[in-house]
C-alpha cells in the first residue's frame, strides 16, 4: 500500500428480503385493511345507527310518514302533488325522482327551467287562484337544488289557501273555510330553531296528511277509499 491511500472500504452488499418477510408484510397489511373496513364500515356506522334509533327512531328510519300502517312517503321528500284541491309543493325538473339529477343547478335561462316555470303558471292560473292580485312566492314557481325538496316558506302555503278552499268545498260538499285551512297551515309552520338561523317552513306533504285527515271526503277524488 503506497503510504496516504485510503483503503477502500467494503461495499454493503444489498440483501433482498426474504419470501417469509414479503408474506409477513402482506398479511399485516391484509389485517390491517380487514380491520379498518370492519371498524369503519361496520361497527362505526352500526353503533351510530343504534344510538340514532334510540334518540331519534323516525329520522332514523327516513322520517317515513305512515297512515294507517302504510307509509305513504317521506317528510324529506317531495311529491308530485297536482289535484287542485290539495296544496301543492315546488316544481321540479326531474319530476321528484331521485334516481335523476341535475347535471348542473339550473340557471335562469335553462330552457327546461323556463319551460317548467311557464307550465307550473299556466296551472295555477287553469284552477285560478280565487284571490285578486295575489303574488306568487319565489319558491312556488321555481325547483330546489334538489328538485326534491319537500318543503315551502308559509306564505308559499297561504296563498294557495283560497283555491284549495274553493275545490275541497266543492269535492266534500262540505265549507272548506279559508279560516279553517289558516289554522291548518299555522298549525304545521316549524319555526327555526334559534331566530335568526334558518326560516321557518311547512312541509307540504305533511300539511296535506294533515288535510286529509280533516276531511276524509277528500279520499275518494284521489282514489282512496
Amino acid at each position: 500500500m503506497i503510504p496516504g491511500d485510503r483503503a477502500e472500504a467494503p461495499r454493503a452488499r444489498s440483501r433482498r428480503p426474504s419470501p417469509r418477510a414479503i408474506a409477513g408484510h402482506l398479511r399485516a397489511a391484509v389485517v390491517l385493511v380487514a380491520v379498518s373496513v370492519l371498524v369503519a364500515g361496520v361497527a362505526y356506522p352500526a353503533v351510530v345507527t343504534a344510538i340514532a334509533q334510540e334518540v331519534t327512531p323516525g329520522t332514523a328510519h327516513g322520517s317515513l310518514l305512515i297512515v294507517d300502517g302504510t307509509i305513504v312517503g317521506s317528510s324529506l321528500i317531495a311529491q308530485n302533488i297536482s289535484a287542485p284541491f290539495l296544496f301543492w309543493a315546488r316544481p321540479s325538473l326531474n319530476d321528484y325522482n331521485l334516481t335523476l339529477g341535475y347535471d348542473a343547478a339550473p340557471g335562469p335561462t335553462t330552457a327546461a327551467l323556463r319551460a317548467l316555470v311557464n307550465e307550473t303558471i299556466s296551472y295555477m292560473e287553469r284552477y285560478g287562484n280565487q284571490t285578486v292580485n295575489a303574488t306568487l312566492p319565489l319558491s312556488l314557481i321555481s325547483v330546489s337544488g334538489s328538485g326534491v325538496d319537500p318543503d315551502l316558506v308559509p306564505e308559499a302555503a297561504l296563498v294557495q289557501i283560497p283555491r284549495v278552499s274553493a275545490f275541497a268545498s266543492n269535492v266534500t260538499g262540505q265549507n272548506v273555510s279559508i279560516a279553517t285551512l289558516t289554522a291548518l297551515v299555522n298549525r304545521e309552520i316549524v319555526a327555526p330553531i334559534l331566530d335568526g338561523l334558518g326560516v321557518a317552513y311547512v312541509d307540504v306533504l305533511s300539511l296535506d296528511l294533515a288535510l286529509l285527515s280533516a276531511y276524509p271526503a277528500l279520499l275518494p277524488a284521489l282514489g282512496g277509499p
